[in-house]
């Protein structure tokens, strides 16, 4: 009965320490999340103005944001930015907010975001040490905002799908490609050092 009844007691003993190291984790998680959502807050509304669509760090931030958290923490980081720029946060490009600026010309790319998120996140966390795939995972899903911020300006500005690709996507290609391989460089060493602190990001 004795030796039982330790038992017992080692079991719930260890129960209570996982009880407290999920929650510590979950403390953790809640907690990078929180920065990486305010370091998209914060490189989010700088941009060059050149027409309806500027050059942003919209892409950049995200890219980097997805590369250090992955698929489910980096979605999850971008629809909280979103949703504070929604709101009325001014982390929209040129430091704007509100819904307006999301159901405006530019709000399909707001959005793409999003898709952003989901493919590079992927490629991050299906092949977490192959650089030149979450190089393509990067492309695509900048490929992705571009498709749904096409199309949305075609229907808020009446404009041929082709027309609009040409003038407000393609040309933006080679800056966001320089902004992929800035986002890989730093992304990938931000994440290291994450690793190394224990923080399951491979998670």
């Amino acid at each position: 009965m004795q030796g039982q009844k330790e038992k017992l007691e080692r079991e719930k003993g260890n129960e209570e320490k996982q009880g407290k190291s999920g929650k510590r984790k979950k403390v953790e998680e809640i907690a990078l999340i929180g920065v990486m959502t305010a370091v998209l807050c914060l490189l989010g509304p700088w941009s060059i103005p050149i027409g309806i669509v500027p050059i942003s760090l919209g892409t950049l931030a995200v890219s980097f944001v997805v590369y250090v958290l992955g698929m489910r923490r980096g979605v999850i980081c971008v629809a909280v930015y979103l949703l504070l720029g929604a709101a009325g946060v001014p982390v929209f490009t040129g430091f704007a907010g509100g819904i307006g600026k999301v159901l405006g010309p530019t709000g399909g790319y707001l959005v793409g975001y999003l898709f952003l998120a989901l493919f590079a996140g992927l490629a991050v966390d299906l092949f977490p040490k192959k650089p030149v795939v979450h190089f393509i995972g990067l492309l695509s899903g900048i490929l992705v905002c571009y498709l749904v911020g096409t199309l949305w300006i075609t229907f808020q500005q009446h404009m041929g799908f082709h027309a609009a690709w040409m003038a407000y996507a393609l040309p933006f290609l080679p800056f966001d490609l320089v902004k992929i391989l800035i986002a890989l460089a730093v992304g990938s060493q931000v994440r290291k050092q994450v690793i190394k602190t224990g923080f399951p990001i491979e998670a």
